[in-house]
Order: C-alpha cells, then sequence, then structure tokens
C-alpha cells in the first residue's frame, strides 16, 4: 500500500512557501506485536506550527529537516495487534503528516463520534478548546460585567474564548480580520467587534471599552495589545497565548516597552502554553463537552479537502483565511 508523507525540506525565512515542503511516497511496513496501522481522517494545521519550523530552543522540540512534520490529527485503526487500540476505533494525537501511520499506540486517545464530530477534537474538544478553556478561567478568572478583549478572536482559540467569557457573563469585545469574522463574532454573542484591518484600533477600542479592560486574552501580540495596555484597569488580567502578527518577522520588532503601565495598573500578566494543564486535561474536555452539549457552545471549522492541500491550508493561516479551526479532511 502506498503512503504519502510530507516533510520539512528546509527551514523558512520570513513567511513560509510551498518550497518549504516535500512530499514523499513509501510503502506501509508490516505490522509487528503490539502495533496498529492508522489510516488518517483529518489533520489540524495551527499557528505554533511556524515555531517549530525554526532552529532553537522553545517549550517544544523544532521540527527535523527532511523528517516528517507531525501535529494533531484524528485517524481510523484499520488494522490491529493491539488490544487496547481495536479494528474501528477512532483515535487523536500527534501524529505524523501521513496517510497511514504504524504506530505502537502511545499518546493516543480513542474519541467518540458521538459526542461530537470527530474533527470537533482537533477544535473545540482538542488543543484549541483547552486552551481557551484554562488560559481564560485560571489566568484572566473573568467575572459577570468585567470586559474581556480577545485578540485573534475569530480563530480556533479566540472563538471559544470570547463564548466562555459570555457563559461567564462578562463583556467581551473581539478583534478579527475582514468584516465577515466582525459578523460571525457578533452573531456568536460578542458584545463588540473591531475589524483591525480597517479601524483606528486605539479609537476603536477606547470606543468599545468605555470602562476599561479587566481581562485581555492575547493570540496576537503587535499594535493591538499595545492599545489594549492603554485600557487595563487596575489588577487587570492578562493570559498570554500567542503572537501569531511576529511568528514570520525574520528579527524582533521593535515596540512599546508595556512594564510601566503593568506596574501602574497592578495588572497580571501571564504566558502558558496548554501543556502545562496537561494532567487537568480530562477535565477541560468534559466541561467543554457539557457546554457544547447543552448548546453553550458552537465550534467553527474551515475546511480543506485533500492530503496534497495541507501545506496550503497551514499557509492560509497566515493570511487570514481561516475561521475557526483550519483543519484539512484527508479522508
Amino acid at each position: 500500500m502506498q503512503n504519502q508523507t510530507i516533510l520539512l525540506a528546509s527551514r523558512p525565512t520570513g513567511t513560509p512557501t510551498a518550497e518549504n515542503f516535500r512530499f514523499e511516497t513509501n510503502e506501509v511496513p508490516a505490522l509487528t506485536e503490539g502495533q496498529v496501522l492508522l489510516k488518517t481522517l483529518y489533520v489540524s494545521v495551527d499557528p505554533y506550527m511556524r515555531g517549530r519550523m525554526n532552529e532553537g530552543k522553545s517549550y517544544i522540540p523544532p521540527f527535523e529537516l527532511n523528517q516528517p512534520i507531525a501535529g494533531g490529527a484524528v485517524a481510523e485503526v484499520i488494522d490491529s495487534n493491539l488490544y487496547s487500540l481495536p479494528v474501528g476505533a477512532l483515535v487523536t494525537g500527534n501524529l505524523p503528516w501521513q496517510q497511514y501511520i504504524v504506530s505502537e499506540g502511545q499518546g493516543l486517545q480513542i474519541i467518540s463520534p458521538d459526542e461530537a464530530p470527530a474533527s470537533y477534537y482537533l477544535g473545540l474538544l482538542g488543543m484549541p478548546g483547552l486552551t481557551a478553556y484554562f488560559g481564560l478561567l485560571d489566568i484572566c478568572e473573568p467575572k459577570p460585567g468585567e470586559t474581556v478583549v480577545v485578540s485573534g478572536a475569530a480563530g480556533a482559540v479566540g472563538l471559544i474564548v470570547g463564548q466562555i467569557a459570555k457563559i461567564k457573563g462578562a463583556r467581551v469585545i473581539g478583534t478579527a480580520g475582514s468584516d465577515e469574522k466582525v459578523a460571525y463574532l457578533k452573531e456568536l454573542g460578542f458584545d463588540e467587534a473591531i475589524n483591525y484591518k480597517t479601524a483606528n484600533i486605539p479609537e476603536a477600542l477606547a470606543a468599545a471599552a468605555p470602562h476599561g479592560v479587566d481581562c485581555y486574552f492575547d493570540n496576537v501580540g503587535g499594535p493591538i495589545t499595545d492599545a489594549v495596555y492603554d485600557l487595563l484597569n487596575n489588577h487587570a488580567r492578562i493570559a498570554l497565548c500567542g503572537q501569531i502578527s511576529s511568528y514570520n518577522d525574520a528579527e524582533a520588532p521593535m515596540g512599546p516597552r508595556p512594564e510601566g503601565k503593568l506596574l501602574k495598573t497592578s495588572a497580571k500578566l501571564q504566558g502558558f502554553i496548554v501543556s502545562n494543564y496537561y494532567q487537568r486535561w480530562p477535565e477541560g474536555v468534559k466541561q467543554l463537552t457539557k457546554w457544547y452539549k447543552e448548546g453553550k457552545l458552537r465550534a467553527e471549522e474551515t475546511v480543506t479537502e485533500g492530503f496534497d492541500q495541507i501545506p496550503a491550508a497551514f499557509l492560509g493561516l497566515f493570511k487570514g483565511e481561516n475561521t475557526g479551526k483550519a483543519i484539512v479532511k484527508v479522508a
């Protein structure tokens, strides 16, 4: 059986291109004792993967040159020598970008398509949902009536952050990159939504948050974050989740230094990685599933079809092509 794999061909300088990826075709090896054969159904493409394309120390090792790229995926067990993973089971895990994968089962979690569509385990009930859940509730701790600002609010994490903040009784402001995304945020219940590409961000945020900002969930960084810092209330809380505005910068950008504003407002700024909460993931999945089944959380996906379209879907993240979770349907 022929198997396609996508490898990292070169490390990008600035914005990645299709030339940074390479396709290879090989035969699927025969299973040995204690192994399963997986057929990839859905692949997740996520902004954090851009950092893994670079060399250097980070919270997760970089992708190796000329080796398969890996990320979140949903797969079906189609052959098994493992009692715990029977044929027909659907699993999720960190898997290589391959059509078929031979695995010994480590890190695989069986998922239930009866609870939610299988692809939701890469978004609402997966890493993005858990990032939103723990970052907002553990770091920002929004209280009823407080003002929460979410940058990148139409992305996989931001959409869920805003909805959870509304569940908790907060007033929610989101920023996004198109009028269509702004309209969708308001449909989800955001109190205010701002198109950062057309608005004067400092003026628009000040008008949307006349009583200041109590919580800021930062997915983007850059000028949006600079403007939010000017609006912080005393004892504001900031969850630093991502900085996608600078991921493709060849040099570290210079910008305002926020320390004085944080000091004057006694604000808390905390960076975090969702893996910090690994031991509590079951708690998060349980609560997210409950809210979803109660109709309090909605999921949105941008689905691209075809294994060969995985690099294009990934590159589209940096052009703002996705609303909600960007996934690729492979089979």
